[in-house]
């Protein structure tokens, strides 16, 4: 592996500036200074360096990291020094900088332990049920998206209400072991692919208080250090998921009253119940399918579905699961989510906004209409005992509504973690105080009401702006919205937080390149707090 600090180092000096066009007229500390710099004198000198990002992205080494860290003119770095240290010592934790070795969001956080003991006051429904929730994620051990945040509340919901609960999660190699208590293996037993039978282990414990029960192959699924995008083919991993979480309940003889499954990934489950497991030993329960985010189809070859038991050509109908924008195309494909939505029981979104939107636009609309009668729109809620400000210990500071002193504090790490403009808590007049603090930690895409950042950036005069997103398509709609709603004023600070783990180095260089460029006649102010990661 190359030395990530001394490629951090190079990477940086890229985009070192003329003594001209530094804040303070020096640059010959280009690579240990951080500062500011504006996007429309610097776009025509990126596009001359452009072969010096060449040299690095094209690299044979393809194991390394690149960090970009914002910069800060220097005098404002001696406002932020001063006082930084008593502030330390009076709040009694570690401020955080945008040099430090491993950033503020990426830290490890204390462990959670919520009680799972039944709450005072919570009514106990009449007619309990066992459900057993089969989910790609799980917060807090498998969380990428609001899906593990669901799971997990919903859960807990319903163990409050007296039901029995049990959440089927894949045991990926990333998990953090220590988060589960009272883990330990409760079976072992194989589940098919492509005409073998592979070994499988079920692992039992609790997470949040929530039972979970974890199915880990012996094979390479779900091997790596992300949830997602591993070495592995995704597609096939979740489809042996989902049959081998059927395998252990017909093994186990356990029969539960519903199994709740969630977006794509476990899309094919409600299929090899009703054609395969109905018939052998599971026959009580009913099957719930959740979509949480219509964009992902789960879009699946024949041939695939075929390799674990089921015909996948017999599901390449209108009426079942063809994938209806590849009709007539060769070959054909399936969709593992419209499969779900045919052979569900009953089939629920986020809200029922989003349900009349679904039904309205999209490919998948006309089998959601065919299947009206069993879909239902339920808005999401939240567990107020784990999103509470005034006992949420992955906070820096605790406050609720009448002692706000501690949300102070919470804007204050992050604007000390990225280099934004901050002065001490302290004084009575302060930036922090002043400027508001956008965050939006989200894919963005329209569903997420960006356009509400966007009408909110029209009736404000400076904002800092916190994004983090993976995509550079994503990205640069962004900044399109962001172009057409930018102010006269040019008082406007955009901080971008992202990952380019699966785009690649040349994506991420053109990227870099097209969004500098996009924003040159703006003469914003931009910094950048990123990481490539190279494969």
């Amino acid at each position: 592996m190359l030395n990530a600090k001394i490629i951090a180092m190079d990477f940086t000096s890229c985009l070192s500036f003329p003594s001209s066009f530094a804040p303070n007229g020096n640059s010959s500390d280009s690579i240990n200074y951080r500062s500011c710099y504006n996007i429309s004198s610097k776009a025509n000198l990126l596009k001359q360096q452009s072969y010096l990002f060449k040299e690095y992205l094209n690299s044979p080494s393809r194991n390394y990291k690149i960090h970009l860290f914002p910069r800060i003119d220097a005098r404002l770095e001696a406002e932020q020094l001063e006082g930084s240290e008593a502030d330390r010592e009076s709040e009694g934790f570690r401020w955080p900088s945008p040099n430090d070795e491993t950033p503020f969001w990426k830290r490890e956080f204390p462990f959670w332990d919520l009680s799972s003991d039944d709450p005072a006051g919570v009514e106990k429904d009449a007619d309990l049920l066992h459900i057993v929730h089969v989910t790609a994620e799980m917060a807090p051990i498998a969380k990428v998206g609001g899906l593990g945040d669901v799971v997990t509340g919903l859960g807990r919901a319903c163990l409050k209400r007296g039901h029995k609960v049990d959440v089927m999660l894949p045991f990926y190699e990333c998990i953090p072991k220590h988060l589960i208590d009272e883990l330990a293996l409760i079976k072992t037993y194989n589940s098919y692919l492509d005409g073998n039978w592979v070994a499988c282990n079920a692992y039992r414990g609790e997470v949040s208080g929530v039972p979970v029960i974890l199915i880990e192959p012996s094979n390479h699924f779900f091997k790596g250090t992300n949830i997602y995008g591993g070495s592995y083919n995704e597609l096939e991993a979740y489809l042996f998921f989902s049959r081998a979480c059927l395998e252990l309940m017909q093994v186990t003889g356990t029969q539960p009253d519903i199994i709740h499954v969630h977006e794509w990934q476990t899309g094919a489950l409600p299929l090899f119940y009703w054609d395969m497991y109905q018939f052998l030993s599971l026959q009580k329960p009913r099957i719930v399918l959740t979509i949480h985010n219509m964009e992902h189809y789960g879009e699946c070859r024949q041939e695939q579905l075929s390799k674990f038991g089921l015909d996948g050509s017999a599901y390449a109908t209108e009426d079942k699961a063809v994938d209806d924008r590849t009709v007539g195309h060769n070959p054909e494909r399936l969709s593992l989510l419209k499969g779900g939505i045919v052979y569900s029981n009953a089939v629920v979104t986020v809200s029922p906004t989003y349900l009349k939107e679904t039904l309205c636009s999209g490919w998948l609309s006309s089998a959601l209409m065919r299947n009206r009668d069993k879909y239902s729109g339920i808005l999401n809620g939240i567990d107020t005992e784990m999103w509470n400000p005034a006992t949420d210990v992955y906070l820096p500071a605790k406050f609720d509504a009448s002692k706000i002193e501690g949300k102070r504090i919470c804007k204050q790490f992050v604007q000390r973690g990225l280099g934004l403009p901050f002065e001490s808590i302290k004084q009575s007049t302060c930036v922090a105080d002043q400027v508001p603090l956008v965050i939006c930690i989200t894919r963005l895409v329209a569903q997420k009401g960006l356009h509400l950042i966007t009408h909110a950036i029209k009736h404000v005069e400076e904002l800092h702006f916190l994004l983090e997103k993976k995509s550079k398509i994503s990205l640069l709609l962004l900044f399109k919205l962001l172009l057409n709603t930018a102010t006269a004023t040019r008082n406007f600070q955009v901080v971008f937080v992202f990952s380019c783990e699966k785009e690649g180095r040349h994506t991420y260089y053109f990227f870099l390149y097209d969004l500098l460029t996009a924003v040159a006649s703006l003469q914003l102010s931009v910094g950048f707090f990123g990481q490539l990661i190279g494969y």
